[in-house]
């Protein structure tokens, strides 16, 4: 995939960090969940479709409440890690279905909720909005969920991002502050707003966590030759063990 947007166009493919991925991006808080269950999302019964779904980190941390999911990405890689994840689980309530964003293939109000957690940004806005709001039901929910760790707030994240830099001077997912909700251009005569949360969570990493999170990353496992990647990793390692 490019964007012009991303990286000053770079190629990247997730696809390309499945293993770390499928290992290390499991990180989202209970915290989280806990309010989109308070959101109506995950009720028994729903059909929830999530968009750039990944390894399905989202339904497989929901799939407890009883809905339906349905998982999607346009990485095949990704969604046969997903599916092997699902399966090692024993869970039976988590569909999968390589597509885009802009285009499912799904029928009209098919979903109850669409999810796009951590992708959205990576979507075409105005076709990925169109075509979630032909395939959610009418009174249907649509949930954009973004989150980021604040370089100016950890020392070792700021090493990090400066390390990224050194192999990627173009990654431009660095840099982040505190997030200011501004109502999208994309959701206007589409989406009415009904809940917008923003908070800080504090997340616990062990050293060789932090470093398969970052191997997951754009800005190297998923844009760095092999060779590139793998020197990033060993420089990263020698990093981590001054900390």
């Amino acid at each position: 995939m490019k964007l012009e947007n991303i990286d000053k166009g770079k190629e990247f493919d997730f696809g390309l960090t499945s293993d770390y991925y499928a290992k290390y991006r499991d990180i989202y808080p209970k915290s989280m969940y806990e309010r989109l269950i308070s959101f109506g999302i995950g009720k028994s019964g729903q059909r929830i479709l999530d968009l750039g779904s990944g390894t399905a980190v989202l339904p497989v941390n929901l799939a407890h409440t009883g809905a339906d999911f349905t998982a999607t990405d346009i990485s095949e890689n990704q969604i046969n890690y997903g599916k092997a994840l699902v399966k090692a689980k024993g869970l039976d309530n988590i569909a999968f279905k390589v597509c885009s964003a802009e285009k499912t293939g799904f029928a009209d109000s098919s979903f109850d909720v669409v999810t796009a957690v951590q992708c959205f940004h990576y979507f075409n806005a105005e076709k990925a909005a169109n075509e979630i709001w032909r395939v959610l039901k009418p009174d249907g929910l649509f949930c954009k969920i973004f989150m980021d760790w604040l370089p100016y707030e950890d020392s070792v994240i700021a090493e990090m991002e400066s390390l990224v830099l050194k192999y990627n001077p173009n990654w431009n997912g660095c840099g982040f502050k505190e997030y200011k909700f501004i109502f999208p251009d994309w959701a206007e005569n589409r989406f009415d707003i009904e809940n917008v949360c923003s908070y800080n969570a504090e997340l616990e990493f062990t050293k060789e966590a932090w470093l398969g999170r970052i191997m997951s990353c754009r800005g190297v496992g998923a844009s760095l030759s092999k060779e590139k990647a793998a020197e990033f990793e060993a420089e990263y390692r020698r990093l981590l063990k001054k900390i």
